[in-house]
């Protein structure tokens, strides 16, 4: 038996190849929108994808299904749930049903549909029937199940969330047939906001999470539960609806990384100027010191998917600014995994050569915790921004701050100081305040600073924190 696990540290995502050594026959399950990562571990392995499987139709990520099937012609394995529902898949596939089977020469996948996350939401028991037959051993619980939680159910709206948190009380019932020693291989870790409370851990056993997740408490009754896992729902990023509409219909093959051809400086000046976006790759310090007139600065050493998809606008065309060619295609990997496809090149020669083309250069100016505090105490009007989350915030923030998520600041702009305001955009360690701030001066904000480091350097300098 073959059961391997592809990590997206962006998305905090996990696809999984099962199948079987003998027979070299393998199932792909999740997998995201640069299927050349499985294509190529299947060529290295000498395995043959014969099936592509979906938990859901997912609402954080781009699905890679449809064109992993086609390239390698494989079946593609879908839900059979999700008639007449509000997100119904319309592309070709044979569905799913509760109890099918696939067969993997000595490996079984059975499906076990487990709604509440979403009404089609598949789970997928696994067999080594080299050891058993009957007693399955590793459960594939997409967004169902996760390492300490599960699955948020509020993805349909308010109308539809507490009948969807009553089915999935009535999947976490299924459990009970199962045993402890069953394998927990949830579809993301910690990071992803497709439930709350995850930990860091990638998998775990049915058994222990029985112990230890709060949202299996057999003292749990149906009324309980809901209202225990609808008041503890992560924000809700307007994008979700975006990917379950695109997943709905099928993500457009690729064949390929885009956005990896260089063009000149003049050529990106000449399409920015048009309305492309630039999505500058580089550190806080490098987007700080000089970056293209309205870019981006949504770091590829950070949670770049993640933090994109809230910012950067899906309707327009994207030119990258990388390091290196390694950060662009690094970039544009994240970029494409949450649909931002219309990537049409990078700049050649890095941010060097817009600079040594004397093209205008826009700077985002850092300051020091230090230095902020010392502004402060002087009583000079610096209005401190937190774009931290909710429980950052309350953990502890700096004295006077306004705090607004970094994922709203586009929709609820009214609830910051004027345009002309001077600004200190702060988070947890530089990485959101870079993303942020970038955004507020693409929409205006002239007088912005970037708080170096964060929080951790703050607490680091020992500077006064409220958590009032």
């Amino acid at each position: 038996m073959l059961l391997e696990r592809f990590e997206d540290g962006g998305l905090s995502q996990y696809s999984y190849a099962v199948g079987c050594e003998g027979t070299r026959e393998v199932a792909i399950v999740d997998p995201r929108r640069d299927v050349d990562v499985y294509l190529q571990w299947a060529e290295r392995r000498r395995f043959e994808i014969v099936a592509v499987l979906e938990t859901h139709i997912h609402a954080d990520f781009a699905s890679g299904a449809g064109e992993l099937a086609a390239r390698c012609g494989a079946e593609l394995r879908l839900s059979a749930y999700d008639d007449d529902e509000i997100y119904e898949v319309s592309f070709p596939h044979r569905p799913m049903s509760d109890g099918d089977s696939i067969p993997l020469g000595r490996v079984r996948i059975q499906a076990l549909h487990t709604p509440g996350h979403t009404p089609e939401h598949l789970s997928f028991l696994v067999f080594d029937r080299a050891r058993s037959e009957t007693i399955p051993i590793a459960l594939l619980s997409g967004d169902f199940l996760f390492v300490g939680s599960l699955g948020r159910p509020d993805l349909l709206g308010e109308e539809a969330k507490r009948g969807l948190a009553r089915q999935l009380f009535q999947s976490v019932q299924r459990l009970q047939e199962l045993p402890d020693g069953l394998e927990i291989l949830p579809g993301h870790g910690a990071g992803s906001m497709c439930g709350a409370g995850m930990s860091g851990r990638p998998h775990s056993t049915l058994g222990y999470e029985r112990i230890a997740n709060p949202y299996l408490d057999p003292a749990l009754d149906e009324a309980n539960f809901v209202e225990k896992i609808l008041g503890n729902v992560p924000p809700f990023p307007p994008y979700y609806r975006r990917m379950k509409e695109l997943n709905s219909v099928g993500a457009r093959r690729l064949d390929g990384i885009p956005g990896l051809n260089p063009l000149d400086p003049h050529q990106v000046a000449e399409r920015s100027a048009d309305g492309a976006v630039v999505v500058d790759l580089r550190d806080q310090l490098a987007f700080g010191a000089g970056h293209v007139p309205g870019a981006i600065g949504v770091g590829v050493r950070g949670s770049l998917s993640t933090w994109a998809a809230w910012v950067v606008p899906y309707d327009q065309p994207i030119i990258l600014v990388g390091s290196d060619a390694a950060a662009v295609e690094s970039g544009a990997r994240g970029l494409i995994r949450v649909g931002l496809d219309r990537i049409e090149g990078s700049l050649a020669g890095g941010f060097d050569s817009w600079s040594a083309a004397g093209l205008p250069v826009e700077t985002l100016p850092q300051i020091s915790p230090a230095d902020l505090q010392a502004r402060l105490a002087a009583g000079e009007e610096v209005h401190v921004l937190d774009v931290r989350s909710d429980a950052e915030w309350a953990a502890g923030h700096v004295v006077g701050a306004r705090h607004l998520m970094g994922g709203w600041v586009l929709e609820r702009r009214d609830e910051l100081p004027p345009p002309e305001s001077e600004i200190a955009v702060f988070c947890g360690g530089g990485y959101r305040s870079t993303v942020i701030a970038s955004v507020l001066a693409r929409h205006g904000y002239s007088r912005l600073l970037n708080v170096t480091g964060g929080m951790a350097a703050w607490r680091r300098s020992e500077l006064p924190v409220t958590a009032d």
